[in-house]
This record gives C-alpha cells, sequence and structure tokens, in this order.
C-alpha cells in the first residue's frame, strides 16, 4: 500500500480571507487523501467545500463559531493516520516553550499540527514534530500564504512540506 497523501490547512478566515478554495490550494487538494484543518475556519460552509474532495479532520479555533463546532471539530484532536499518532491544536501558546508544552500537551504523539500565528514552522525536538502549515489566504506578515503536505505510511512520516500557494 502507497502512502497516505495529507494537505494540511489553518487559518482560512472565511468568508473574509476565503470566499471559496483558491485555485493554488484546489490543486493541492486534488491528489487528497485526507484533509487536516487547525482551526479558525469561521464557517463550516469551508469544511464542507473540502470535504467535496477528502476527509476532513478540523479543530476549533479561537475565530470560530458554533457551526464549526457543530460540524464536529473539537478544540483538540488527538488521531491515528496510517498508524502514527498525530495532535491538533489551533493555539499552542506563545513561541517561547512551545516544544515543551505541546509535548506536555499531546505525550506520545509523533505529530503535532497547530495554526493561530498564521507563521509556517516544521521543526523537531526530542521525538516529536510540531508543524504549523501557516495560512493560504490571510499570511500577515509572511511573504506568501502557504499550507502543508504530509506523506504518511506506516506508522511514519515520509516526507512533509510547507508549499507557497500564494
Amino acid at each position: 500500500m502507497g502512502s497516505v497523501r495529507v494537505v494540511v490547512l489553518a487559518d482560512t478566515h472565511a468568508p473574509r480571507r476565503w470566499k471559496t478554495c483558491p485555485p493554488a490550494v484546489a490543486s493541492c487538494l486534488r491528489g487528497a487523501d485526507l484533509i487536516l484543518h487547525a482551526g479558525d475556519v469561521c464557517t463550516a460552509q469551508v469544511l464542507d467545500e473540502l470535504a467535496g474532495y477528502a476527509p476532513v479532520l478540523a479543530v476549533k479555533g479561537n475565530n470560530d463559531g458554533r457551526d464549526v463546532a457543530a460540524w464536529g471539530a473539537p478544540e483538540r484532536l488527538d488521531t491515528s493516520i496510517d498508524g502514527l499518532r498525530v495532535g491538533m491544536v489551533h493555539d499552542s501558546g506563545p513561541a517561547a516553550g512551545r516544544p515543551d508544552r505541546l509535548r506536555r500537551r499531546f505525550p506520545g504523539v509523533a505529530l503535532v499540527v497547530f495554526g493561530h500565528s498564521h507563521i509556517p514552522m516544521d521543526h523537531t525536538e526530542h521525538g516529536q514534530r510540531i508543524f504549523n502549515p501557516g495560512s493560504p489566504t490571510d499570511r500577515r506578515r509572511q511573504p506568501r500564504g502557504t499550507l502543508g503536505l504530509l506523506d504518511i505510511a506506516d506508522g511514519r512520516l515520509i516526507q512533509a512540506q510547507i508549499v507557497a500557494v500564494t
């Protein structure tokens, strides 16, 4: 069996920043087996739109309302993707101490996906990888809008990339 192709999004901020799926994002979504959204979707319609490409797992962000929670987005998520333990939360707290804080919050989890800062990050410390895809639509102080691509197989993260989409 091949790897599981995962597209990771966060901070899409619809409808202010995401009116409909941007073409460069749609291009990445077409090959996805799974989509992770690390919160601040802002409207469940985005999750429905994403589900037209692949199954979606999402967490609720600080700008998400009841409709996103009703869609099925919890505050935090612990799951397994092809045998790899994955945690997801929107706000990981301040940058200082983040790896230790996430390791305490998600013990034994190999990969933690988060959002909130709109700042892409791919960092490994003490055996745990922390991954923020940035935002494809609200780049703030970043030079480009971004998303994440993961390839997971047999309990291992084979590849992780942060990809510019603007």
